[in-house]
């Protein structure tokens, strides 16, 4: 079959693809701000929370003194000893609480030190997944549009169904009456970064199956072979 390619198509293509990377290249940089302010924030809270700490240390010795004044004291105020004895027990209690309340707020900025460690390894993960689904695509593109007549389209989606940027796979050479004939799949990218096939024109019934098979396998390539051998082999039918 004749390969069909057209310049302005290919520029197009080019485009997209540049837009798409700056796209993810913008939204890693909103990720780095985010975390660079998570860091703020984490500092500032350990920050507060240090001096919450020295102004309970410097409470407790006030404690030490009163209670050391209160003994200094006993000899000389045995009528007033159960209304002291009673402060002190109060004072003590304050004392405990106050352990308790620190002893949770470690706990928090341990868990918050765990949260921050899991989002920065998503992160990282997706982003990865992102480079190794646009280099999957660029060679996609090469072998089918240079030599099976296939182009690559971005679009975007209207429908609550197909929100957002998406690929349009247009398959050529397929109907032998009709070699200009335009057979369709239209698929995206889902936050999860795996495929979503939206739709086929016209409407292959196994087009589920091989949407399985490509979340499985993660080839590109292979699913589109497919798909483009399905559309042969309905036209000729």
């Amino acid at each position: 079959m004749t390969s069909i390619i057209d310049k302005k198509t290919s520029d197009g293509f080019t485009s997209a693809m540049e837009e798409i990377h700056n796209a993810h290249l913008t939204t890693y940089g909103e990720i780095t701000d985010m975390t660079t302010e998570l860091g703020q924030s984490h500092k500032q809270f350990v920050k507060s929370t240090l001096d919450v700490c020295l102004k309970k240390c410097k409470d407790d010795e006030m404690l030490f003194e009163t209670i050391q004044m209160f003994k200094r004291d006993l000899v000389q105020k045995k009528v007033s000893l159960k209304g002291k004895q009673h402060a002190v027990s109060e004072m003590i209690s304050e004392n405990q609480q106050k352990e308790m309340q620190k002893d949770d707020t470690i706990q928090k900025i341990e868990k918050l030190k765990e949260e921050q460690a899991k989002r920065k390894e998503l992160m990282q993960s997706q982003n990865k997944a992102n480079k190794n689904r646009l280099k999957n695509l660029q060679k996609s593109r090469v072998v089918f549009q240079d030599h099976l007549g296939m182009e690559m389209r971005t679009i975007l989606g209207k429908t609550q169904l197909a929100k957002g940027e998406k690929l349009q796979f247009v398959f050529r050479n397929i109907n032998r009456s009709d070699q200009d004939s335009a057979y369709v799949v239209t698929m995206g990218i889902k936050e999860d970064v795996s495929y979503q096939i939206v739709s086929s024109d016209p409407v292959l019934e196994c087009l589920p199956v091989l949407e399985s098979r490509l979340q499985e396998t993660n080839n590109l390539a292979a699913f589109l072979a497919n798909v483009r051998n399905k559309f042969i082999s309905q036209a000729r039918c």
